[in-house]
């Protein structure tokens, strides 16, 4: 892919959600979509109550628009079923947040959807996603990276990729809990699937845009989302950020490539696994709070040295997935 092509895909998306922001975030705050915090937190986080959440419409709107100028105007290649998979489940799972925003800002409560509501909607764009996929013949087995280890798992496959969108949605959104913290580990994570899809494995190409649109997008949305913040994104942007960024490995064969570049997420959503079981068994605690990140915010580490150390926690990961995603080449 060219460079021109990288710098479109990264410039548009960038400046849509700069320029945008400016005027959705006051639009935001008349509409008194605000933030509900949990009085359970640390309190430090009580002053940031009432700042404009749902700023994940702002996110989705340029990744969407980004992806198909760079798409239908500026590559040479047909625009596969792939690309308008990506863009379903953004969309899909983006919905699904935007409702549970709503929800929570409207009645002004900190709980929006329920628990299975939630569920049944993820599952359902998971089955169709699957049903896609069945109709385009894809193969249904997973490889070992960096070998030739390959595991048919026939029926099996559709339960992998309900786990997945289902778990990585659900683990991206327990990353969003402080300024700038999800916008940079994300960034940082489809920017690597990008590399590996640009450079290494060509035929995907249009998958490589597609995250390059989203680095560029969250890139713009931490100028304002970053210590302090001035808006939050809200389910809207962590579900279908989760959602799009599983889409891609599972398209890209890159499964078990997700774990190891998503590791911030995976480590976030098993402090609060490990934590329900500990306190359900035994009573304790095995943290201050769950999600991690909250852990250390209570150790009296500042917000920002949290972030920047999940940042470069977030690198490591994705340098680590780089290398073992190049053995698969």
């Amino acid at each position: 892919m060219s460079l021109y092509i990288v710098t479109m895909a990264l410039a548009i998306s960038f400046l849509i959600t700069v320029l945008i922001s400016p005027i959705f975030i006051p639009f935001l705050r008349r509409l008194k979509f605000g933030q509900s915090i949990r009085e359970e937190g640390p309190k430090s986080h009580l002053a940031k109550s009432g700042t404009p959440t749902m700023g994940g419409l702002m996110i989705i709107f340029s990744i969407t628009v980004t992806s198909l100028i760079v798409a239908f105007k500026f590559m040479e290649s047909p625009v596969t079923y792939e690309f308008w998979l990506l863009l379903f489940v953004l969309l899909g799972y983006g919905l699904l947040g935007f409702l549970d925003d709503f929800i929570k800002v409207a009645m002004k409560r900190n709980l929006g959807l329920t628990s299975m509501q939630k569920l049944i909607g993820q599952i359902v764009i998971a089955v169709i996603f699957y049903v896609t996929l069945k109709m385009n013949d894809f193969p249904t087995y997973i490889e070992i990276p960096g070998t030739s280890i390959q595991w048919e798992l026939g029926w099996l496959y559709p339960l992998l990729i309900i786990f997945m969108l289902v778990g990585s949605s659900n683990a991206v959104n327990l990353t969003d809990g402080l300024d700038g913290l999800l916008a940079g580990t994300a960034s940082v994570a489809f920017g690597a699937f990008a590399l590996l899809t640009s450079y290494y494995y060509p035929e995907f190409e249009i998958m490589s845009i597609f995250a390059l649109t989203v680095v560029g997008a969250l890139l713009g949305f931490l100028v304002f989302n970053a210590h302090p913040a001035k808006v939050f994104m809200g389910d809207t942007g962590s579900l279908g950020l989760g959602a799009a960024i599983a889409g891609i490995a599972i398209l890209t064969k890159m499964e078990i490539v997700l774990v190891i570049i998503g590791g911030v997420f995976v480590i976030e959503t098993l402090s609060v696994i490990i934590q329900v079981i500990s306190f359900k068994t035994t009573g304790k605690r095995v943290f201050k709070m769950s999600p991690l990140h909250h852990h250390f915010e209570l150790l009296g580490w500042s917000e920002w040295r949290v972030v920047t150390t999940f940042w470069f926690v977030g690198i490591i990961f994705a340098t680590i997935g780089i290398l073992i995603g190049v053995a698969l080449t």
